[in-house]
This record gives C-alpha cells, structure tokens and sequence, in this order.
C-alpha cells in the first residue's frame, strides 16, 4: 500500500510536469521568471496615422504623419505632454491640403524627422497618396533653439525618380554626410554637407530591391513592394546598414566606399550581414546593438555586435513599429498600424511608445 501510494504521487507530479505550460521567460538557470520591460505609452493619435520620431539630446519629443490620405491635420508635430501637441515650427508650415499649389515653406508628405544635436531635418518626400512627387524631394533644416529654418537640401535630378519615396535619413557628423533610402525606387541617396551636391548610389541593386511582393499577418497578405527602408548608421565601425521593408536581408556598406566613384566598386562592397524579420525602421544604440521591428510577429527584435539576435517585446503593443529614436536609455517606437489599415483610420488609434533598454 505504501509502494503504491509512492507511485501515484510520483505520476501525479510526473502529469503535472508535462501538462504544465511552457514560460519563455524563465531561465534555465532558475525558476524565476524574467519580467517582460514594461511599456509606456507616451502619446496616441487618433485618427492621424503616425510614423516617424525623434527625441532630442533635452527630451523634446517630435513625431511625423505622412500625407498617405487627405485629412492629415499637421505633418510634423512636437509633443508638449502626453495630450498637448504643437505643430513645429508653426501652423503655416503645416497647411498645405492635397490639391493646393505647392508652396516652399509648406510640408508636403513628410515621412521621417530627425533630431541631431541642436538640429531637426524634416524629410518631405513632396509626395502626398501614394503618387509621384510633385517637386523634388527635400530635407528642411531647422535651428531646435530657434525653430527657424536654417537650411533647405533639395534633392537634384540625378538623385531621384518620378516615383521615388525617400523615407528615412542618418546624419554622418564624422564624415560630414547624410544618407537616405528610397523605398519607392530602390536606391540610397548621400548629400555630401561640404558641396551640398546629392549622389545616388546602389540604384536597382539587388541590396536595395524588394525580395517579396507582401508580406504575411496571420492568414492575411500585405502585397506591396517597398525596397530599401530601415537605415541605421554605426558610428564605431563606420558602416551603414539598410534593409528593404518587404525582404528579409540586412546589407551593410562601408561610409568609405560610399564615397567612390565607380559604381562597380561601391556594389562590391556591399556586405551581406544576415537573415532577419522584415522590419521598417532600424537604430543602433550605445552598446552596438541594432534595433529592428518584426512587422509581421509585432515584435520589436535587437542584433548584438557578435551577431546573435534576440525577441526584445513581443505582443499587441507592437503594431507596425514603425521608427525608432533613443533618449534617456529608452527605445522611443511608433505603431503605425500599416497593415491594418483597409479604409478610413478616423477610428483608429495609433501611438507613441516607450520601453526601457536592455541591460547588455
């Protein structure tokens, strides 16, 4: 009876053990489970579908609303507190509607900002409903202690196409350069500071064209064809790494051999740096790890500088993490909510979020 007893406390416990659901966040190591970082939404937009941010080196938070549909209500915002937002640099500069003239000191379809020192580029593609540009593309230029326009970069013929959408930007203070991706026709663009001339580079490459037609949520396809997107700069190693928005290739490139004159031998030096999720946009922070979204997982996931990569937050507060900036050891992330969008968004939400990095 004894031995008995023992044998079905040892298979209770044994089906206990088995049925039990596995935790992916507890360690090997110990039974304590590994809190997932919080997130913390810092501001929501509804109606108004939101895709760009950056934070300043002060904390001023700024973000941007692409003019995809008509009803935009500005193109750049910057955050006063999580339910005040004023449009930057004033309303005048966010009043042009879809079929007014197009004006100088207007904003078109601006689809990333960039704060960089006492710096804010405001990337207009001078495109608004998904058509050609009307204009050439351009970054406006504005002094953060002034918020005045300092500078006008526009880009020049060769630097551009009909169709292209240039969609995020990096600075390069150490060589005095900017660089840029076009998602519409796959290409990167350089502005070199010193002569403000524009050179494009990689232009039809198989680096900066999309691999895929769509992607894949759940059991829903998202057919479109975005080339080279997600762009980041690593300042340690002087290299810039792009990914296109529908592949699942990261590609990186010396700052050095983007300077070349042979078109041959800038292709040659493209680096093929590993398979990943696709993403849209992508950041490096201080210890080398690159930050990308898996859009079609919602989750938000980090390369380290060995190569591994890791699932940093998982879940439904990731929708179409759409940019990224760094301020106050926080990753700052859009959800756009891309592939949700069927119709109107005047019911839709879309936010601002912040979570705090890792500890490696």
């Amino acid at each position: 009876m004894k031995n008995f007893s023992y044998i079905l406390l040892l298979s209770m416990l044994l089906f206990s053990c088995k049925d039990k659901p596995v935790n992916t966040l507890e360690t090997t190591a110990s039974t304590r489970p590994i809190e997932a970082p919080e997130v913390i939404e810092v501001a929501s937009f509804k109606g108004q579908q939101v895709t760009g941010v950056s934070v300043t080196n002060e904390g001023r938070v700024f973000v941007n609303f692409p003019r995809w549909r008509t009803g935009v209500t500005n193109s750049v915002v910057e955050l006063l507190n999580t339910e005040t937002h004023s449009p930057f640099p004033n309303k005048e500069w966010n009043s042009w509607e879809v079929g007014d003239k197009v004006e100088a000191n207007k904003f078109v379809g601006v689809q990333s900002v960039i704060a960089f020192e006492d710096l804010l580029y405001v990337l207009d593609t001078r495109s608004a409903l998904f058509q050609d540009v009307l204009e050439a593309p351009r970054v406006f230029v504005f002094n953060l202690n002034t918020n005045a326009l300092v500078n006008t970069h526009i880009l020049n013929n060769n630097s551009y196409h009909p169709n292209s959408y240039i969609n995020d930007l990096r600075v390069d203070k150490k060589n005095n350069k900017i660089y840029f991706t076009d998602s519409g026709n796959s290409g990167l663009v350089i502005l070199d500071l010193e002569t403000e001339q524009f050179t494009r580079v990689l232009d039809n490459h198989k680096s900066t064209k999309a691999e895929l037609e769509y992607l894949r949520f759940g059991e829903t396809k998202w057919t479109n064809t975005v080339h080279s997107d997600g762009i980041a700069l690593d300042t340690k190693n002087d290299k810039l790494y792009y990914h296109t928005l529908t592949g699942y290739s990261l590609y990186s490139i010396s700052t050095a051999a983007l300077v070349l004159d042979n078109a041959m031998e800038i292709a040659n030096a493209v680096t093929f740096e590993a398979k990943t999720s696709a993403p849209d946009g992508m950041i490096f922070d201080d210890n080398g790890n690159l930050f990308y979204a898996d859009l079609e997982h919602n989750k938000i996931m980090y390369r380290k500088p060995d190569g591994s990569t890791h699932t940093f937050i998982v879940g439904e507060k990731v929708r179409w993490a759409d940019s990224f900036s760094i301020y106050d050891n926080h990753l700052y992330y859009t959800n756009s909510r891309i592939n949700e969008v069927t119709a109107g968004i005047s019911a839709m939400k879309f936010t601002l979020n912040k979570v705090a990095l890792p500890n490696n």
